[in-house]
């Protein structure tokens, strides 16, 4: 008798996709079944999510999933990006598209914070960078918003999960990216809550990865694919996800995956909360593995991906592998720019925007005019670069060692010019991981739980189902 398929979604900030990995004659076969492109979209002066959109695509692309697997379906997981929520009303429906971190509103929310609870207080508690991203800030914003701040919340892949049937809860590598768990117990900080003004009760339980969240529910449970499906809580933080893909140890290896942010860091055992990690700007995540994901966030693909927008809206539209290829014949630029100015972080007219950083550099601008788009896709690249490289040398002096490697993974790692340049800049040997890292990861975290059958993830396990799958 055939093994039961699973089902893989991945939310992210530019597409989110559904795959399914099925055991044909053995042996396993994973496959995009559905993909629909994503983004935050301006809503007054208020830039959201299309939640009904991203569910409305995810249910296409669940009907094509149970179609395509006349064997049955075994569970489904949700992974994606962290910080982002969605509020729900007393009938458990949302109480309006939830905002995107990259809204304005944050900036006077952290301030306004910071004042109440110092960063560094922050950061030694939780052991999360207090980034004015972070799930925190935007709860603090919420009031000013007209949010009723009593409003039960969930985070955006746990919410997935949540529409599918499953109870709310948090599962434990994306709620260390709120900075209001205690990096000592686990948990939820109450202190911090309450510093804050937030409401504890409002927070949904902290559950560890792989977690069995219970049967699908709701219509599509209707189906004869999904009759015996269970929810899985994996690692719902994408990145978590995606470290747990890694089937080769990190004992002397950094990665960075690389998508619409850049991660670059490693595994650590222990959290590292010292002042140099702060200065630094890392910060410590839980891992599917139970130990942390020592990283710092960098302004990733986003930079590239808005100037596309810019290009394509004044009729320069451009896909992203000819701007590989043709900035790879540019000449390297005069400088490079801070990837992480806070301009940069912004949404809309990215091209002016680096052309600012590059005139605070004292450094010339780029005409903003055809045929210099792979100039712009240059600079973008080999400031990455050079940023990674400061990283890694950061790294390096908090670890009190040398790093021997650089394991790239996501999407990024087909960049194969920023692979070259990362390379050039750190001095490291650089190898590339699986495209769909996220999605391996996943599936590993599904198949490792059901080997655990309720008990604590096997590392060793975790590490094995990623071997197999990224061979797929």
């Amino acid at each position: 008798m055939q093994e039961p398929a699973r089902i893989a979604i991945d939310l992210g900030a530019e597409s989110c996709r559904v795959s399914l990995l099925r055991f044909l004659d053995g042996r396993p076969s994973i496959e995009v079944i559905h993909r629909l492109p994503n983004g935050p979209a301006h809503s007054g002066f208020s830039l959201r999510w299309p939640l009904a959109t991203i569910l409305g695509g995810l249910e296409e692309g669940l009907h094509k999933a149970a179609a395509a697997a006349p064997e049955g379906i075994a569970s489904i997981a949700v992974d994606g990006w962290a910080v982002d929520y969605v509020r729900l009303g007393a009938d458990g429906l949302p109480l309006a598209d939830p905002f995107c971190y990259r809204d304005e509103r944050n900036i006077a929310a952290k301030a306004a914070a910071d004042l109440l609870v110092p960063p560094e207080m922050l950061f030694r508690r939780s052991g999360a960078q207090p980034l004015r991203i972070n799930s925190v800030y935007q709860l603090c914003a919420d009031p000013s918003s007209g949010i009723d701040p009593l409003a039960p919340w969930v985070n955006f892949p746990e919410y997935i999960l949540h529409w599918l049937g499953a109870p709310r809860v948090a599962e434990y590598t994306n709620a260390t990216h709120t900075g209001l768990v205690d990096i000592a117990t686990g948990n939820w900080a109450p202190d911090l809550f309450a510093q804050l003004g937030l409401s504890l009760d409002a927070a949904p339980p902290i559950v560890p990865s792989g977690a069995n969240l219970g049967p699908l529910q709701g219509p599509l449970a209707a189906l004869d694919a999904f009759k015996d499906t269970v929810l899985i809580a994996p690692a719902c933080h994408d990145t978590a996800s995606a470290i747990a893909a890694i089937s080769t140890s990190l004992d002397a290896t950094a990665y960075i995956c690389s998508g619409t942010w850049s991660l670059v860091g490693t595994l650590v055992d222990t959290p590292i909360v010292t002042p140099e990690a702060m200065a630094a700007r890392y910060t410590n995540q839980g891992a599917a593995s139970g130990n942390y994901c020592f990283h710092t966030n960098v302004n990733g693909m986003w930079l590239i991906k808005q100037c596309m927008d810019a290009w394509a809206a004044q009729g320069r539209p451009w896909t992203i592998e000819d701007l590989v290829q043709k900035a790879a014949s540019c000449d390297a630029p005069a400088g490079t720019i801070d990837v992480d100015a806070d301009p940069l972080m912004l949404d809309g007219d990215m091209p002016a925007r680096i052309n600012t950083e590059l005139e605070k550099r004292g450094l010339a601008p780029i005409a903003d005019q055809p045929g210099n788009e792979p100039v712009f896709a240059r600079l973008i690249f080999e400031s990455l670069a050079a940023r990674y490289a400061t990283a890694l040398d950061h790294l390096e002096q908090m670890l009190g060692r040398k790093l021997a490697r650089i394991h790239i993974l996501g999407g990024g790692s087909r960049n194969q010019l920023l692979t070259r340049l990362t390379g050039e800049r750190t001095g490291l040997p650089v190898e590339t991981g699986h495209p769909e890292g996220s999605t391996i990861g996943n599936f590993a975290v599904q198949l490792a739980a059901s080997d655990a059958n309720g008990k604590p993830l096997d590392p060793v396990a975790l590490r094995n189902w990623a071997r197999v799958l990224c061979e797929c």
